[in-house]
C-alpha cells in the first residue's frame, strides 16, 4: 500500500484530504508569505539584539579582564555558538513534530528562545559572577541557536511549492524581508538608547529594554504563528505538498549532495552577511573613525537600500532564474570584496559606501539565497532537506564571519577579509557550476 504519511499521522493519499483545503479556503501564496514574514522579523530582530550587544556591551560587560580587541574576539566567539547549535536543534525538534506534532515542536522551540533571550537580559556581569558570567552567556546563546534550529516551521517551503511558476522568484524574496526589518528595528532601537543614555547607564541596564522587547515579540508571535500552522487550511496544504520531517539519516544518505550544494550555493551571500551588519560595528568601535550614532543611522539607511535591493531581485530572478542570479551577484560580491580594504579603512565616507553598497548587494542576493536549490529534493525530503540546508549554509557562512573577519583584520590587515569574502563568492559559484551540470547530466 503506497500512502505517503504527514507530520501529524494524515494521509496526503487521502481523497478527502486532498479536497480539504478547497473545501475550506483556498490560501493564496499572498497569505503564505505573510506568515513566513511575521517569523522572520521575530527571529531577524532577536538575531541582531544579539549582535549588537555582542559589539557594545559583552566585552566589556563579561570579559573586562580582556583588552578591548580580546574581549569582541571572545564575545563572537559565544556569539558563533548559536549557529553551532542550530542544525543539532533542527534535528532534535524534528523529532519532537514526528511524535506529537508541529504545534507542539513550535511551541517548545519558541518557548526555549522566549526563556534564553530572558535569561540574557538579566544576566549579571562578571563583576558579580565572575567566570560564571560568561559561562551561562555562552549556555543562553546555544539555547537561541538550538531554539531556532526547531522554529522551522516549513511555510517558506509551502511558500516556494505554491507560488506561481513565473514568480518564485518574487514569493522567495518576501521572507527574506524579515532580515532588513529586523535589523532597521533593532538598530534603530540601540541607537536611541545608546544616544540617549550615560554610558554607565547604557551598559549597566539600557540595553537589556532591547532584549525585553524581543521577550515580548517572541510570545506574540508564538500566537501568530501558531494560528497560522495550525489553522485547518495550513494542514491540508502541507499534507498536500507532502511537506512533513523525514529522518536526516534518510536524506543524508539519498540526497545529501543537495543539502551541500544548496548551503554552498549560498555561501556568498551568508559570508557577506555579517560583514556587513555585525562585524562593522566593531571596526568602528574598536577603531573609531566616526561616531556610535552616526553609524547607526547611516547603518538603517543602507538596510533600507538592501530591502530595496531583495524587492529588486525578486523581479531580476523571475526574468533570468534564481540561479543565474545568485552567479550574477556572487560575481559582484566577488569585485566588491576587492574594494573591502579601501573602504573600511578609508575614513568616514569609505565605510558609509562600503555598508551602502555592501547593503545593495546583500539584499539582492540574499533575497533568493535562501532555498534555491530546494526544488532538487524528492518531495518526502523538502521539509527537512530545507531546514538542514539553511543551518549549513548560517554555519559555514556566517556563524564564524565576525571573530574570523575581526581577527584576521586585527592580526594581519583588511586584505584578509578580502580573501575571506572572495572565498564565499567562488563556492557559490563553483556549486552552482556544479549542480547545473548534474542537473543537465
Amino acid at each position: 500500500m503506497n500512502t505517503t504519511r504527514t507530520m501529524d499521522g494524515l494521509d496526503a493519499s487521502d481523497p478527502g484530504l486532498r479536497g480539504l483545503a478547497g473545501a475550506q479556503h483556498a490560501l493564496s501564496p499572498d497569505e503564505i508569505a505573510i506568515g513566513v514574514l511575521i517569523g522572520r522579523v521575530s527571529e531577524y530582530f532577536d538575531y541582531f539584539v544579539y549582535g549588537f550587544a555582542s559589539v557594545l556591551v559583552f566585552p566589556s560587560f563579561f570579559f573586562p579582564f580582556e583588552r578591548p580587541l580580546e574581549g569582541t574576539l571572545w564575545s563572537f566567539t559565544v556569539f558563533s555558538f548559536a549557529f553551532i547549535a542550530r542544525p543539532i536543534g533542527s534535528l532534535f525538534f524534528l523529532a519532537i513534530q514526528r511524535r506529537h506534532g508541529r504545534g507542539a515542536k513550535l511551541v517548545a522551540a519558541l518557548v526555549l528562545l522566549g526563556t534564553s533571550t530572558a535569561g540574557i537580559a538579566f544576566l549579571p556581569g562578571y563583576a558579580a559572577l565572575g567566570h560564571w558570567s560568561y559561562v551561562l552567556l555562552a549556555a543562553f546563546r546555544t539555547g537561541q541557536g538550538f531554539a531556532l534550529g526547531g522554529a522551522w516551521d516549513g511555510l517558506p517551503s509551502l511558500l516556494a511549492l505554491s507560488a506561481p511558476p513565473k514568480h518564485r522568484g518574487w514569493y522567495a524574496m518576501t521572507g527574506q524581508l524579515g532580515a532588513p526589518v529586523g535589523f532597521i528595528i533593532a538598530c534603530g532601537l540601540f541607537a536611541f538608547l545608546h544616544h540617549s543614555l550615560q554610558p554607565s547607564d547604557f551598559l549597566d541596564w539600557g540595553w537589556r529594554y532591547p532584549f525585553f522587547v524581543a521577550v515580548a515579540v517572541n510570545v506574540v508571535t508564538l500566537f501568530a504563528r501558531l494560528r497560522l500552522v495550525m489553522a485547518d487550511e495550513f494542514q491540508a496544504l502541507f499534507a498536500e505538498r507532502e511537506l512533513h520531517p523525514e529522518k536526516a539519516g534518510v536524506l543524508l544518505r539519498e540526497q545529501g549532495y543537495v543539502v551541500i550544494l544548496g548551503a554552498f550555493g549560498a555561501l556568498a551571500s551568508y559570508a557577506l552577511f555579517h560583514l556587513v551588519t555585525v562585524f562593522p560595528l566593531s571596526w568602528i568601535v574598536l577603531y573609531p573613525r566616526q561616531s556610535i550614532s552616526r553609524f547607526f543611522v547611516v547603518e538603517i539607511v543602507a538596510a533600507a537600500l538592501g530591502a530595496v535591493g531583495m524587492i529588486l531581485s525578486g523581479a531580476i530572478a523571475d526574468r533570468i532564474g534564481r540561479r543565474s542570479t545568485l552567479a550574477v551577484l556572487a560575481v559582484l560580491i566577488a569585485v566588491f570584496s576587492g574594494f573591502v580594504p579601501r573602504l573600511l579603512g578609508g575614513g568616514s565616507v569609505g565605510q558609509d559606501v562600503f555598508l551602502l553598497v555592501g547593503f545593495g548587494l546583500l539584499g539582492m542576493s540574499y533575497g533568493q539565497a535562501a532555498g534555491s536549490m530546494n526544488d532538487w529534493f524528492a518531495p518526502r525530503f523538502r521539509y527537512t532537506g530545507a531546514a538542514l540546508t539553511s543551518d549549513l549554509a548560517w554555519l559555514i557562512g556566517a556563524g564564524f564571519a565576525p571573530v574570523v573577519a575581526l581577527g584576521l583584520s586585527a592580526r594581519f590587515g583588511l586584505g584578509y577579509v578580502s580573501l575571506y569574502l572572495l572565498s564565499g563568492s567562488v563556492c557559490t559559484l563553483a556549486a552552482l557550476a556544479i549542480g547545473h551540470r548534474m542537473r543537465r547530466g
